[in-house]
């Protein structure tokens, strides 16, 4: 298996605001529930179920996720747009013969559905995890650098044993993202393909 380069994907790769503020909105209307949509999109990253009981009950968080789940194909996949250098990120991997792994708290086959919208190609994708959750998934798929926005991306790859590679393009500072374990912060992907071709090259063979 040739090593990879894992990436988070909220964030990182897609900027899935618009969407998820849409889908938000919809399971208020459908619900009753004010959940505060341009909130929620500040702070993008933890699992699901973390910022849906923010707003429902306990009892009611479950039946909340599963509808918020079926509604999100028809509101928050056609708004979502790459972020700013990611198809060049993605392409600058596979120039130097890695692999590229999606691991994402994301549910896998909404994950999926972003990425074949935007035409964004994953050799493996793992979803439904987060921060240390993310560690087994980077080290079964081979991820030699872990990329994300979030502080929780950073404990991920901390606890795998690899690298981090943080980028301020989501809720969390170049601070806090080194103050968790980021061995390198980036503004955003534009940045990328530089810093993967200097740090590639003293880390071994690439396949």
């Amino acid at each position: 298996m040739r090593p990879a380069v894992g990436f988070d994907l909220d964030m990182t790769l897609i900027d899935s605001r618009p969407g998820i503020r849409a889908a938000y909105r919809a399971l208020t209307e459908l619900t009753g529930v004010y959940v505060d949509a341009d909130l929620v999109v500040t702070r993008l990253g933890p699992p699901l179920r973390t910022e849906i009981a923010n707003w429902f009950p306990a009892d009611q968080v479950e039946e909340a996720v599963t509808t918020y789940r079926g509604l999100y194909p028809d509101y928050a996949i056609t708004p979502t747009v790459p972020m700013p250098g990611a198809v060049a990120a993605l392409n600058a991997v596979r120039e130097i013969g890695l692999r590229v792994v999606v691991v994402t708290s994301k549910l896998g086959k909404l994950a999926e559905l972003h990425l074949a919208h935007l035409g964004l190609t994953a050799d493996e994708l793992a979803g439904d995890l987060f921060a240390e959750g993310k560690a087994a998934a980077l080290t079964e798929h081979g991820v030699r650098w872990y990329v994300g926005d979030h502080t929780g991306d950073m404990i991920a790859a901390r606890t795998a044993g690899v690298p981090g590679i943080g980028v301020a393009s989501g809720p969390c500072a170049p601070a806090e993202l080194e103050a968790a374990g980021a061995a390198y912060v980036l503004p955003d992907l534009n940045g990328f393909p530089a810093l993967l071709r200097e740090i590639a090259v003293g880390s071994g063979p690439t396949a």
